[in-house]
């Protein structure tokens, strides 16, 4: 397999200079994970006048922040009002909805805020539908939410080739609140706004044990010792066994991105034209985006082998062109992938397993906006807001029955689902095998 290499770290700012941990240290709480949770988070406490360290096993934004396709989506991955009802009661249904609902002007705003260059564009999310079962239920969930504020709005199959250049769709949802930004440049940012602030980062430096002593918490890394009265854990789809259960409760994927060098007019012109990204509803989805710089940005769903790395981009090299017909014969510069949190259902997590210990994971797909709303009540959490008044339900960490068995058998699972689509949409061809699209 190619070596990756992250499109996002050409234009990206440099990271701000920061150095492992290398003294016994004491403060009010110590975060674990440098990325978009963990340093919004910590930006809250700090500005807050709480004194707050931040830890990461590698440096700011290395994990799925720093690797994400970033776009801005502002709804929960959920299909149904009443599915998400039924998973957390009416209280937390209600906000959670009108939470999530506001959540990329929240995070444009924040990014303003603090005057961080990240390319950061509100221009509108696409959702396209690839078969016609998919547009009877994208079109009868998009009406369900709306009445709920989504403001969700239903386009023809013309308007998705017009606003995206995308073929083969049947109809699609735009949420004109939906955006992009550069996930790396974002991150470092938010480390920069958190240094500014206060907050002390410390990069190579993995946790390694987290124990309660005299009162206080303590976090083993390496041959140093952290004190501290509370530990957030803020690791999401890089989670592993440094709280008990917590990696168990996750399944993690694998989101996979290819990208080009600028393009000339007559290959980028067709694509995504008035600034918006797009993503499908097939089982392994396609997201695209146009970068300032006339490059293309392709992701989708891959799986991994250990030891032998990411598999997958034949896929994407494949979907690009039959999508985006300008894009036949472009050279894909860059290949990479990151780990992305699914929960059972499609949920995000907050956990306090422990007093004084709290923990925020699993985005389902939707990790940029999702994370920065986390961030923020963790952050609420530790500075004494009732967890009975925050957005998201304290819940117990419990295991995601058969993630195990899904991480084996992603590589095969990935080629059923891909075969699925395929039928779904008649071979590739765009049109209707005559069937109504259930699979």
């Amino acid at each position: 397999m190619a070596q990756e290499t992250i499109f996002w770290q050409t234009t990206a700012p440099e990271t701000p200079c920061l150095a492992p941990l290398t003294e016994d240290l004491s403060c009010d709480v110590v975060v674990i994970g440098a990325g978009f949770t963990g340093l919004r988070t910590a930006l809250d406490l700090a500005q807050a006048g709480t004194d707050v360290i931040v830890l990461d096993a590698g440096a700011v934004a290395h994990g799925a922040s720093g690797r994400s396709g970033g776009q801005v989506n502002p709804m929960l991955p959920v299909d149904q009002p009443e599915t998400l009802r039924k998973a957390v009661g009416t209280t937390y249904f209600e906000r959670m909805t009108h939470a999530a609902m506001a959540s990329a002007d929240a995070l444009f705003d924040l990014i303003r805020q603090n005057d961080i260059p990240c390319d950061a564009r509100q221009n509108g999310w696409i959702r396209a539908e690839h078969c016609p079962r998919a547009t009877h239920v994208a079109q009868k969930n998009a009406s369900l939410w709306n009445a709920f504020g989504a403001d969700l709005q239903v386009i023809s199959a013309q308007d998705v080739q017009r606003l995206s250049g995308a073929q083969g769709y049947r109809s699609g949802i735009l949420a004109p609140k939906g955006g992009a930004v550069q996930p790396l440049a974002l991150t470092r940012g938010l480390a920069r706004a958190c240094l500014s602030h206060g907050a002390r980062l410390f990069d190579h430096s993995p946790a390694t044990n987290v124990m309660r002593q005299n009162g206080r918490w303590r976090v083993q890394v390496g041959a140093r010792t952290l004190t501290a009265d509370q530990v957030i854990l803020a690791t999401n789809g890089y989670t592993d066994g440094l709280w008990p259960g917590l990696k168990r409760s996750i399944l993690a994927l694998h989101s996979i991105q290819i990208a080009t060098d600028p393009l000339p007019a007559a290959q980028l012109d067709p694509i995504l034209p008035q600034g918006h990204t797009i993503s499908d509803t097939r089982r392994l989805i396609m997201y695209a985006r146009r970068e300032p710089g006339h490059q293309i940005v392709f992701g989708g769903i891959g799986f991994c082998i250990r030891r032998l790395g990411r598999f997958g981009f034949n896929w994407l090299l494949k979907d690009a062109p039959r999508i985006f017909p300008s894009l036949r014969g472009v050279t894909w510069r860059y290949r990479w992938g990151g780990q992305i949190a699914l929960t059972p259902g499609r949920v995000p997590h907050l956990h306090e397993p422990a007093p004084g210990v709290l923990a925020g994971l699993g985005y389902n797909g939707r990790g940029v906006a999702m994370s920065f709303l986390m961030g923020q009540q963790l952050a609420l959490r530790a500075l004494g807001t009732a967890a009975t008044d925050l957005v998201f339900p304290m819940t117990n960490i419990t295991p995601y029955v058969g993630a195990g068995f899904q991480s084996a058998g992603a590589g095969l699972a990935m080629a059923t689902f891909r075969l699925r689509d395929v039928l779904d949409i008649g071979g590739w061809t765009g049109q209707s095998l005559g069937r109504d699209g259930n699979s």
